[in-house]
């Protein structure tokens, strides 16, 4: 196992979480907007090793295995910890809908890698759209300093909901001749 700068960014997220957790329990005023920083660190590390990996030729098998695992488990501690947090159906509803897909999503990735075919459930615009609403709408759900933001997170995180279900119909119409045979 070869490690580079990206994959040592890609383990620093793995690292933060339980970080991410414990800060977001403090009992402090300062607590969520750290644990807002933290989110926002792990943001900026998955755009930041994948953009180095490519631009430096790093890519690695263990890298490659590695980032999409502590970008998904980062985004449902967040998930979990916000629906914690206001305790409510209408933020538990989306928050499971998103780590529901994750599940789906990532479950027919590995069954169509091993059918030779993982190219057809690739990445979509909508995927790449969905995730910005959804880490803007975790972020200042996390964050929560005025009503105003926390609306706007909410807002963005039905935003986000809607456009987990349109990009995972998308990947299963894309792989529906192969889950029929």
């Amino acid at each position: 196992m070869q490690l580079n700068i990206p994959t040592w960014l890609t383990l620093s997220r793995v690292v933060m979480i339980p970080l991410f957790v414990l800060v977001f329990y403090l009992p402090f005023g300062w607590a969520p907007m750290l644990c807002a920083l933290i989110f926002v660190f792990a943001a900026i590390t998955d755009w930041f090793d994948g953009f180095l990996a490519r631009r430096w030729k790093q890519t690695t098998r263990f890298g490659a295995f590695l980032d999409p695992v502590a970008d998904k488990v980062m985004v449902v501690v967040a998930l979990v910890l916000v629906a914690e947090y206001y305790h409510t159906w209408w933020i538990t509803l989306p928050a499971a809908t998103m780590i529901a897909r994750e599940i789906i999503i990532s479950s027919l990735r590995e069954w169509m890698a091993e059918l030779g075919k993982r190219s057809s459930v690739a990445v979509s615009w909508i995927g790449k759209v969905k995730t910005t609403a959804q880490m803007i709408a975790l972020i200042g759900l996390l964050w929560r300093p005025n009503i105003s933001v926390e609306y706007a997170g909410i807002v963005l995180l039905y935003i986000a909901a809607a456009l987990t279900f349109w990009s995972m119909f998308q990947y299963l119409y894309a792989a529906r001749h192969d889950l029929r045979d």
